[in-house]
């Protein structure tokens, strides 16, 4: 099968990306409303960008409406934003924080979530998820027609369980099963990850034929 994406519409194209490109990390996103109650929302067309410095990227569409969903009018005003890594344990939690709610209401409030503030950072982190990451706006793109927001995140610090990670030979290990990072998948689907496995490279270089 070859699709053609020229000839399909973009909501045909969307879903065929978002069934394809598997699995996508969740950025599940907490930022500041303008009356200072928190908003909280997942995305799934996340992923980093660079390590120095270190960036992340959050692609974020618009309402059904045509206008600016909370988050990125939030990071856009306020600058600062935390973007918690959900575990497959929050994946209720998750799906239930993507449903629209009226404007400057908190999803954290209305699920009954616990935060955590951080010393220097104004926006908290959810208590239960096991990392965030605490970021302010670098940049924001318009992409596309619709068009997209592509959100630009400087990581200024992370906040990682203990329980989940250790420093070996002054190296940061983190248990990605303790972790148990929540995937997306396409429609109403998610995944864990299955058991991980190494594979180190060969020390002989690859010969040609």
């Amino acid at each position: 099968m070859i699709l053609d994406l020229s000839e399909k519409k973009p909501s045909e194209i969307y879903f065929t990306m978002i069934q394809t490109i598997l699995p996508r990390p969740v950025a599940w996103i907490i930022s500041e409303n303008a009356d200072s109650t928190l908003n909280l929302a997942p995305f799934s067309y996340f992923n980093a960008i660079s390590s120095a410095p270190p960036l992340v990227s959050v692609s974020i569409g618009k309402k059904k409406d045509g206008s600016l969903k909370d988050t990125r009018r939030n990071i856009a005003d306020r600058d600062f934003f935390t973007i918690q890594i959900p575990s497959v344990e929050h994946a209720q939690l998750v799906t239930d924080s993507a449903k629209p709610f009226e404007e400057n209401v908190s999803e954290i409030e209305r699920l009954g979530l616990e935060t955590v503030y951080e010393d220097g950072f104004k926006i908290p982190r959810l208590k239960t998820c096991k990392v965030a990451y605490f970021c302010k706006k670098e940049q924001i793109l318009d992409i596309g027609d619709v068009p997209q927001g592509f959100v630009i995140g400087r990581v200024l610090s992370v906040y990682i369980d203990d329980k989940i990670s250790e420093l070996k030979d002054n190296r940061l290990k983190v248990d990605a099963t303790a972790l148990d990072p929540l995937a997306r998948l396409g429609g109403s689907d998610y995944a864990g990850i299955t058991k991980p496995f190494s594979i180190k490279a060969s020390a002989e270089p690859l010969q040609k034929e």
